[in-house]
């Protein structure tokens, strides 16, 4: 698989409180900057996956909402849906896809509206009585107190994280939230489940976000500065993970094993890594991945955004486009939105956010919670 597959074109709409815009014309808006980033007319897309998560108002979404939302008839249209990584697996999908020689040049879309759902939140599914009334920042909780007590951290250390993420946040005219903050401020923040305050917490929002893959070798042909497919991975654990009496709160053994994955078929090793976009829903989330992902020993990930060494300047910089800390994460389209940040990252268009030389980029989910993780590695 390494370096068969070409990004040649991204696009991404603006995130945050979308009422302006419909699910159709989210798509629409990330698709037709990814066609004019590339240089190509919708016809020559062979073929597309989509990535989302909820139904809508009227039923399930297949791959139909994106043909219709953009007219991409007669030719074959996937519908991906894996938890938090639905995104990623998304475009892992496509580059199969294209290294077994299915299609030449693909559409990546992941696309989700949250605020105009009739319910708060992400809705929750599980077993009645143990599951009953529980929620993403409940549930990631847990494992943070575990984490917290086991190695000795307060909540100063999540705050570092929060900071870091809202300061280039501000620096990304795509975020939702884009207002830097200090740790006074996160400190005193509304407790939503502790330890996490309000900011510990991503927001609720809508998005989209698009990518477009070709054959390596065709991709000169659309663009000097394309960027390459390294590798990626995908694990699958248990869905109920704070039901397995081996699970230790710690980390997420879906992420460990699909960054082995990506490493391996990339032929690298977590020091390689210029920088990552990690899901951060939480604050802590961030700390435990960068770990699991091998940028640092276990119970040293806070210690890495306190020295600033996850910063913009630092030396393995985490979440440079802000996290979803700053834009959300409207489900199937945050993995994509990461693949965004990557490619521009690699191609040098990101201003004052913009990382000095880099050569690769990793761009990782996990959800579930933990169930799933997928990981990608991207480099010139």
């Amino acid at each position: 698989m390494k370096d068969r597959v070409a990004v040649i074109g991204v696009g991404c709409t603006k995130f945050g409180d979308r009422f302006d815009a419909s699910y159709e014309e989210l798509i629409c808006e990330a698709a037709f900057e990814a066609y004019a980033d590339a240089g190509i007319e919708p016809q020559a897309i062979d073929a597309a996956y989509l990535g989302t998560y909820l139904p809508g108002p009227s039923g399930g979404k297949s791959a139909v909402s994106l043909g219709d939302a953009l007219r991409l008839y007669d030719r074959p249209i996937t519908r991906v849906e894996n938890y938090c990584a639905t995104g990623t697996d998304a475009f892992r999908n496509g580059c199969l896809a294209v290294a077994a020689g299915t299609a030449d040049v693909v559409l990546v879309l992941g696309a989700e509206k949250l605020k105009d759902r009739g319910g708060r939140g992400l809705p929750r599914l599980g077993h009645p009585l143990l599951a009953k009334g529980n929620s993403a920042p409940g549930l990631f909780a847990l494992a943070a107190n575990r984490y917290m007590h086991t190695f000795g951290i307060g909540r100063d250390v999540l705050a570092a994280v929060a900071v870091k993420n809202h300061y280039n946040g501000a620096r990304n005219a795509k975020a939702h939230l884009q207002m830097e903050v200090t740790i006074e401020k996160v400190l005193k923040a509304p407790l939503v489940a502790s330890p996490f305050g309000l900011f510990d917490c991503c927001p609720t929002t809508d998005g989209a976000a698009a990518a477009i893959i070709c054959r390596a070798d065709l991709a000169p042909r659309f663009r000097s500065d394309f960027v390459r497919v390294k590798g990626f991975g995908l694990a699958v654990t248990s869905g109920r993970p704070y039901f397995d009496p081996t699970f230790d709160y710690l980390g997420f053994r879906s992420t460990q094993m699909a960054a082995q994955q990506a490493y391996q078929m990339a032929g690298v090793t977590p020091r390689d890594i210029s920088f990552a976009e990690v899901h951060d829903c939480f604050t802590w989330t961030e700390i435990s991945n960068t770990e699991d992902l091998g940028f640092c020993e276990k119970g040293q990930g806070g210690g890495l955004a306190v020295e600033g060494r996850t910063a913009l300047t630092g030396d393995i910089p985490i979440n440079p486009s802000g996290g979803l800390k700053s834009f959300g994460h409207p489900i199937g389209a945050s993995g994509v939105r990461m693949i965004y940040e990557c490619v521009k990252q690699l191609q040098g268009q990101c201003g004052e956010r913009q990382i000095q030389n880099p050569t690769l980029g990793l761009a990782h989910n996990v959800g579930g919670p933990g169930a799933v993780s997928c990981v990608v590695v991207l480099g010139n």
